[in-house]
């Protein structure tokens, strides 16, 4: 049985496939997009610290979640730990998120292209070259690189767990 999404989420969750609608009628209100994507499994600071920079860059911080299918493919077929209607959740808890959404693709290049975001942000780990840069680049977007801190990424945090078990 698939437990009922909370009346507070369903105020930030953007579908799909309303993308394009609802960041026209941000942008007809004059407010700028910033976008930031990610599995956001097991839900860290190192993931609150982006999130708060992301907000930073624009009226409005639009978060896409890699689908379970998404992170199955590009990651590992053991993952996600946290399923993604619960991650849809945390995320959007956050005060700094506006909207929360989500995709199937194995990167977000087509998500990027309906919400055409004033700002990407990303990790500084994958650099100014990353797979987002010319998409976003193409059409007058800005890439912002957030640092990571050192040790807070989900897969240390796993192995520290796997260590502690032992």
């Amino acid at each position: 049985m698939q437990k009922q999404r909370p009346q507070w989420l369903e105020k930030k969750l953007v579908e799909p496939q309303a993308l394009e609608e609802k960041t026209a009628a941000l942008r007809s209100e004059g407010l700028t997009i910033a976008t930031l994507n990610g599995s956001f499994d097991m839900m860290h600071a190192g993931h609150l610290y982006i999130v708060s920079e992301a907000k930073k860059q624009a009226d409005c911080l639009l978060v896409a979640l890699n689908s379970d299918r998404s992170i199955q493919q590009y990651k590992n077929p053991l993952r996600p730990i946290v399923p993604l209607q619960y991650r849809l959740e945390m995320v959007a808890a956050l005060e700094f998120v506006d909207f929360v959404t989500w995709f199937e693709e194995t990167d977000p290049i087509q998500l990027l292209l309906k919400i055409r975001p004033d700002v990407h942000v990303n990790g500084a780990e994958y650099g100014e070259n990353c797979i987002e840069a010319p998409t976003v680049r193409s059409y007058g977007g800005r890439l912002h690189l957030v640092n990571r801190i050192p040790t807070l990424s989900t897969s240390t945090l796993i192995e520290k767990i796997r260590q502690c078990a032992t």
